[in-house]
């Protein structure tokens, strides 16, 4: 017989702007073997910048600290900190009071690798193999102050589908796009809410997905912050190395170096990146090439790969029914970097019930 679901809610501090925490070792010293009371597990941030990988790229990076590092430390080579993102000109950010531009963090480059990397808000592990799960903090350091995480662990036993409604996304011409499918305007995120007010679940999991048929369109979870969005996010899927030309490192080995050749250093940097991450993944070297290849070729594809996200359904104040749980900040975002021809993207939302 089944058990009743474990739900637990953890706060982290971060030792360093990057870190990788091990919430099953919290897990062990504050609630002993609560790992060994369900089969599976479900791990979920309430941040933008700080968050899980999926289980089978944990597994191809051994679930090892070290190997988690090498991973990150590559996509930084592409976003470094401190590049001239949007995001982080505080003057521009009409949306922030004078008081939250003075503490703002600047970021960009987080947020990016957040998207770039594949970054999920949302995961699910199994506890037999007694893997380490490390909740990854790409901004958790704002100078000099540590920030305060939150993430929400569930323990369950079964996985039940109770309810699936697709949807119709307007979107625009423009070849590239986004979306902030939080927008109450387009009721997506309200039906969800609806869905699981209908069920009278008390934990679940709401699913959005992308239909088989859709083409040249990814999801990601994020802020959907307009220069994040509309500018920062949308060069880089024209041009993957254009923040890595424009903060080069090589160009700063030779000062003399001519402007245009920015872009050359990167491209050259690019290489290195890809072959950090082919140590850390074990890729045999002969495939160095062509990963280049299709990383200058089809740039989007490469950043935007994941056709699903996820967020957890949680009673947590204790009412009687189920709420869709997520961060502040936190929106489900759609990007396309070719246009649709039915100026619309088809996404389903599925109900899952976890007892």
């Amino acid at each position: 017989m089944a058990s009743r679901p474990t739900e637990i809610r953890l706060a982290l501090t971060p030792g360093s702007r990057f870190d990788a925490i091990d919430v099953t070792q919290r897990l062990r010293e504050d609630f002993g073997d609560v790992l060994r009371s369900h089969p599976r597990f479900l791990y979920s941030s309430l941040h933008t910048t700080a968050g899980y990988i999926e289980h089978g790229l944990a597994t191809r990076l051994l679930h090892h600290r070290d190997r988690l590092s090498q991973f990150f430390s590559a996509f930084g080579a592409v976003f470094p900190a401190n590049a001239p993102y949007r995001h982080d000109e505080m003057d521009q950010r009409s949306e922030l009071s004078e008081e939250q531009r003075l503490v703002e963090p600047k970021n960009g480059d987080s947020h990016l690798t957040f998207i770039g990397a594949g970054m999920r808000n949302c995961v699910t592990y199994p506890s037999h193999d007694a893997a380490p799960v490390y909740f990854i903090d790409l901004d958790g350091v704002n100078e000099g102050t540590k920030r305060r995480r939150l993430t929400d662990i569930l323990g369950y036993d079964l996985e039940t589908n109770v309810d699936r409604r697709i949807f119709s996304i307007p979107v625009s011409r423009h070849s590239i796009d986004s979306v902030n499918l939080a927008d109450p305007g387009l009721g997506l995120l309200e039906a969800a809410d609806d869905m699981i007010a209908r069920s009278g679940i008390e934990k679940g999991r709401i699913d959005i997905a992308l239909l088989a048929t859709e083409r040249n369109v990814g999801l990601t979870v994020n802020e959907y912050e307009t220069l994040l969005m509309q500018h920062d996010l949308t060069e880089v899927l024209k041009d993957p190395l254009r923040y890595a030309a424009l903060k080069g490192r090589h160009a700063l080995d030779d000062p003399l170096a001519l402007p245009g050749k920015a872009h050359d250093y990167a491209t050259y940097d690019m290489v290195r990146v890809i072959n950090t991450l082919l140590e850390a993944l074990k890729v045999d070297e002969s495939v160095v090439e062509r990963l280049v290849a299709k990383a200058m070729a089809v740039p989007a594809r490469r950043f935007l790969r994941r056709r699903r996200v996820s967020f957890l359904a949680s009673d947590q104040a204790h009412e009687g029914r189920a709420r869709l749980v997520r961060g502040t900040y936190q929106s489900p975002i759609l990007v396309q970097w070719q246009a649709a021809e039915s100026r619309t993207r088809q996404v389903e939302l599925t109900l899952t019930r976890l007892s």
